[in-house]
């Protein structure tokens, strides 16, 4: 994975137009600051990747409000 870098302060200088580049070219900027890397930009999920997003994640169980077969003695 390719890690683009730059230094705080040129990041200062163009913070606009790096935003409007991480939109779209959807690619994470490391910033550095006396050669060492402090903070990490990366872009938000955009709407069409946060809908679905869980797709086939969850276990669907028919019936979930029968009685159980099991007998439960209460202790009290």
């Amino acid at each position: 994975m390719e890690k683009n870098f730059i230094a705080a302060g040129e990041f200062k200088a163009k913070c606009l137009k790096i935003l409007d580049s991480i939109a779209q070219d959807r690619k994470p900027l490391v910033i550095t600051k006396r050669g060492k890397a402090v903070a990490k930009l990366i872009p938000i999920p955009g709407e069409s990747e946060i809908f679905g997003a869980l797709r086939g994640s969850l276990l669907y169980e028919d019936d979930i409000v029968s009685p159980l077969e099991n007998e439960w003695k209460a202790s009290l």
